[in-house]
């Protein structure tokens, strides 16, 4: 772990809130990751949110991306050793807790005895856990939490990194394509996960391996064989040595635990394989995948209904349906409210046509609906804005949604831009319909069922003339976007940078700062961009007694910082509600509505 995280000018409390004592004698939530301003807890350090900063090695020793082992004396580990104490799930995911006298980590909220300090390193990373010998509690199983807002929140060359393994581009590419798209040398790379997050790509995507093979082989009764290669091992030997090395337990003991029986039907399975289906219909999956508390979900699966495309998507009586593209085929989605309050959690039914792209889509689903937000901190920073207080106590938990598919956002954002929301779904269906691909296999008799993939840009560079309609300005654009992507010149992808992808893009002609700030907030889940020029915004924030103007709202809206695209979903859900009396606010060329 960086010095720059280590030293307590970066912990001191900023402001106040709920009494420490309930959780341990623990502010909440734990500050993490290598920028400080993440968290309503902690001072803001000079570098501003998304600068990446300076690596170095803290002094005292202890395990890369910990903290030092048994120092009651480091603030960090003191603070991180009371909330591991008071075993509240709150902090899980935030950090690791490995126990070197029984060789297991846990999350923080494991209901085992709590361990002398003596024993105790706290890790970033399963990986690291790894990396240190120690394997997964078979309790508390603790990859099965929410992951670490960290990656979304920071943008150097770490948090970039780990969104890109995360989304399972080390198994798809190795890590030198990995650090190709980065833009390093593999070993430069390496060194900075290392010093970073205390292991290297390598160690961080066999860790996320080995959590999509636990999820298969206690959900799924696919063969044991199936799911060493689904997961992303190359072989079935590296797949029983890492299960072993990890979980202390064989995958047929593994799934034995789950009661799950291989090529069975076994009531006690969390998901419906649909394994007998015909040829060239994929495979049923189910997952649960957990949320951090509040979380407002339908809220969430409400902002995905309304802009649902006709043949793509669905906001259906159960949930949200629609259809994508992954890394190594199709699949069908359905997304659902489940959990509880205290412990919410989103169902996802998935239909994959090929299951290496279960860990991709895990990841994609996660980031769509933000699940891995640290939500105390958001609400909390912007409730000390008087101004937005009464909407953060009605609605706590707001989300920013992310994107499945980072070109289908950008040409929702080209489509949607000074048109209403009803005028982009015409328009995206009129498209779909057109030049979109079916998904193999019947749909089923209901017509509305998702059916179609969303146009490639390759599909819309040929022939989006003969469907596109509105001004011919707009249709320049929208083909030389689609040009510029079929031919490489223009990527999209979790591992950009967000100054960059911006510069990229309105670097292009009649691209705007509205149209790429809102694919970077979408498609990067940057936590601190407000869209002031988007006039469906600024009429919220008349709503709410704020400035109206796009510049006056820039300058009020720096004290929402690191969390500005929070306030702006605020001020989106505000433009909803019945306006009071007073002046018309009036619209500026280049505004855009929310899409």
């Amino acid at each position: 772990m960086p010095a720059s995280l280590r030293g307590p000018d970066r912990f001191e409390p900023a402001v106040s809130g709920p009494d420490p004592a309930q959780h341990g004698g623990v502010r909440f939530p734990l500050p993490i990751g290598s920028v400080a301003w993440q968290s309503g807890w902690v001072t803001t350090p000079t570098s501003s949110p998304g600068a990446a900063l300076p690596l170095a090695r803290s002094r005292r020793t202890g395990p890369a991306g910990g903290s030092a082992r048994g120092n009651v004396d480091d603030p960090v580990f003191a603070e991180r050793y009371r909330a591991m104490s008071s075993r509240d799930a709150r902090f899980d995911g935030q950090f690791i807790t490995g126990v070197h006298s029984t060789g297991i980590y846990c999350r923080p909220s494991c209901p085992a005895v709590t361990p002398k300090p003596g024993n105790v390193s706290f890790y970033l990373t399963a990986a690291a856990a790894h990396d240190a010998g120690l394997r997964a509690c078979k309790r508390c199983l603790p990859d099965a939490v929410p992951g670490s807002p960290a990656w979304n929140i920071r943008d150097d060359l770490a948090a970039r990194a780990m969104r890109l393994i995360g989304d399972g581009t080390v198994e798809r590419e190795g890590v030198p394509g990995l650090a190709h798209r980065l833009g390093y040398t593999p070993r430069h790379l390496t060194r900075v996960l290392v010093a970073e997050v205390g292991a290297g790509p390598l160690a961080l995507a066999r860790a996320h391996r080995a959590q999509t093979a636990r999820v298969l082989l206690t959900s799924t009764d696919l063969p044991v064989t199936d799911i060493a290669f689904a997961a992303g091992f190359g072989s079935v030997r590296q797949f029983n040595d890492t299960i072993a090395a990890v979980y202390e337990r064989t995958p047929t003991a593994l799934r034995a635990g789950a009661g799950v029986r291989a090529g069975g039907r076994d009531r006690g399975a969390r998901a419906d394989l649909d394994s007998a289906a015909p040829a060239g219909t994929g495979t049923r999956i189910s997952l649960l995948l957990p949320a951090r508390a509040p979380f407002d979900g339908p809220g969430l699966l409400g902002f995905l209904g309304a802009r649902a495309i006709d043949g793509v998507e669905r906001s259906a009586a159960t949930g949200y349906e629609r259809t994508l593209r992954l890394p190594n085929g199709w699949a069908t989605l359905h997304l659902a409210l489940a959990g509880t309050s205290e412990a919410p959690a989103i169902a996802c039914t998935a239909r994959l046509g090929s299951l290496a792209d279960l860990a991709p889509l895990v990841s994609r689903v996660r980031r769509l609906c933000d699940l891995d937000a640290d939500a105390q901190a958001i609400d909390r920073a912007l409730t000390g804005d008087p101004a937005l207080a009464g909407s953060v106590l009605s609605t706590p938990g707001i989300r920013v949604p992310g994107s499945l598919d980072p070109e289908e956002t950008l040409f929702r954002a080209l489509l949607g831009q000074q048109v209403s929301v009803a005028a982009a779904r015409t328009a995206l269906g009129r498209l779909s319909a057109a030049l979109g691909e079916p998904v193999p296999g019947d749909p089923g008799p209901d017509p509305a069922t998702p059916h179609l993939l969303f146009p490639t840009a390759t599909r819309v560079a040929e022939h989006g003339r003969e469907v596109l309609r509105g001004p011919a300005a707009r249709i320049d654009t929208i083909i030389r976007v689609a040009e510029a992507l079929a031919a490489g010149d223009l990527v999209l992808d979790v591992g950009e940078a967000r100054d960059d992808l911006q510069a990229r893009l309105t670097a292009l002609p009649d691209i705007g700062p509205w149209t790429a700030g809102y694919v970077a907030m979408r498609v990067l889940g940057s936590p601190d961009i407000l869209l002031t020029s988007d006039l469906a915004l600024r009429q919220g924030a008349d709503r709410l007694g704020l400035p109206a103007t796009a510049r006056a709202l820039a300058a009020y809206g720096s004290v929402w910082a690191p969390w500005r695209s929070y306030a702006g979903m605020h001020l989106w859900r505000a433009a909803g509600t019945p306006r009071p009396a007073g002046p018309p606010v009036h619209g500026e060329n280049g505004s855009g509505r929310l899409r």
